[in-house]
């Protein structure tokens, strides 16, 4: 490919990196546009979760070959990295070896073609992509891998996918997903009512350390509330699940539930929140009313296409994923573990030269694991390459039995089941204490340690 401008990647999360890394290692021109202060920002806010998956489906196949070839040190593949281990040990020394490539705290608002609005069409294959930052500048592009993620899009907390009424003005009581419940926010929870909303795994990860903070902690009571009256989906695989610490994940939380240290409130769509006289949350959903102190978002999230409004995209009506890629990641029929291997085709829009890659190319789908934004990124940078045939030769090894379907809550609704990634404690030994695990974008697990708090999720 006859590259006149670089390619751009929005977002130095894992799976930007690794297209980094892809690109690279072919010799294409590139930059990274990041809109935090480092690495995988996103990340950084849930880094005491442990992910379940290992260090073996976490790493990215260019990216290693980039870090082998200088000082790192391999993390034990079979051991289970904090989102935290992800990014010190992985990211920071990859992105080092690109840092020439990266700009960080560049966020961008908008992607559009150079004197071509949506509807123009004559010659538009030929204008380079214009990429405009907060600050105004901009950038010209050959091409855009947009791994920007779906982290600061969470999905709202009424139940008929806009916010409830009254949603807005509670927004201070409203944790998002992944609260570090025994760390920076901890006083938010001690002593106090909590209601999880959601069926996935974050929500499973934070119920569970809830829980174990309700043993310890006076007068701390939790409730989960969910759409649906059958938890099984949520509840998992458990000793059938090839990742062993997401089927400890639903084990855990079932043992929790049936132990009463979780409250589980069923058949709740939020209609309604609202402040009560004596200054607490009521959650409203017909003549059903949950009264807590705060609040916990764990419903999903969902992908800002906002920003390449301007582009033509051709995008599934239901999850906002590509058309072609919508069957293959249907929560309605698959777990994080079921994906078929997918690449540059199905990631393709009208508009040449554009790609969403990563979780964002999942739109509301939960289903994404990064061992799929990977295979991804390297199938999406061949094809900028000119390499046609290595970008249709996609593989995908993924650890079935995985149960990040947004089916958990009611027949499948993905805003329900809030992600394949999302904190939550589990223990091997007892249902509920700090033993062993806990647990991300799209489904984290956070796996306890004695001495340490971690988690693990679908999506990596």
């Amino acid at each position: 490919m006859i590259v006149t401008y670089p390619v751009v990647v929005i977002g130095a999360g894992p799976v930007g990196l690794a297209a980094a890394a892809h690109l690279a290692e072919r010799g294409v021109q590139f930059v990274v546009l990041e809109s935090g202060p480092g690495v995988a920002a996103a990340i950084d806010e849930w880094r005491h979760v442990k992910l379940f998956s290992p260090w073996r489906y976490d790493i990215d196949s260019a990216a290693r070959r980039l870090l082998e070839a200088s000082d790192w040190i391999e993390p034990d593949l079979d051991s289970l990295p904090t989102g935290g281990d992800l990014i010190d040990e992985y990211l920071v020394p990859l992105a080092k070896l690109l840092a020439d490539r990266i700009r960080y705290g560049a966020e961008v608002v908008a992607v559009t073609r150079v004197g071509y609005d949506r509807i123009r069409t004559a010659g538009r294959e030929q204008a380079p992509f214009l990429v405009r930052l907060a600050d105004g500048e901009e950038v010209l592009a050959s091409a855009v891998v947009d791994a920007a993620g779906t982290w600061r899009r969470p999905n709202v907390l009424g139940a008929s996918g806009i916010p409830a009424r009254g949603e807005h003005e509670v927004a201070e009581a409203i944790s998002p997903a992944l609260p570090d419940v025994f760390g920076r926010d901890r006083e938010r929870f001690v002593g106090r009512r909590t209601a999880v909303v959601g069926a996935g795994h974050s929500a499973a990860t934070t119920l569970l350390e809830l829980g174990e903070l309700a043993e310890h902690e006076p007068g701390t009571e939790v409730v989960w509330v969910v759409r649906g009256t059958d938890q099984a989906r949520t509840y998992g695989g458990g000793d059938a699940d090839e990742l062993p610490a997401r089927g400890a994940l639903g084990s855990l939380l079932k043992a929790l539930v049936q132990s009463g240290r979780v409250e589980l409130v069923s058949s709740f769509r939020t209609a309604s929140i609202a402040r009560t006289a004596d200054g607490r949350i009521a959650l409203t959903a017909g003549d059903q009313r949950v009264v807590v102190d705060t609040v916990v978002n764990s419903t999903g999230f969902r992908p800002d296409h906002d920003m390449v409004s301007e582009l033509r995209l051709d995008l599934d009506p239901i999850l906002g994923s590509t058309r072609a890629l919508a069957p293959l990641i249907d929560p309605n029929q698959h777990s994080c573990g079921t994906v078929p291997a997918h690449g540059v085709d199905e990631l393709t829009h009208p508009e040449p030269g554009y790609y969403a890659i990563g979780a964002k190319s999942y739109g509301r789908a939960p289903t994404f694991l990064l061992a799929t934004g990977y295979e991804q990124a390297r199938s999406v940078v061949a094809a900028l390459a000119g390499d046609w045939e290595a970008a249709r030769d996609v593989q995908l090894d993924l650890p079935e039995t995985g149960v990040c379907s947004s089916n958990l809550a009611y027949g499948g609704s993905a805003d329900e089941a809030g992600g394949c990634c999302g904190p939550a404690p589990v223990s091997i030994e007892t249902p509920v204490s700090r033993g062993l695990a806990t647990g991300i974008s799209g489904g984290l697990l956070t796996v306890i340690e004695p001495e340490a708090t971690t988690q693990s999720g679908c999506c990596n």
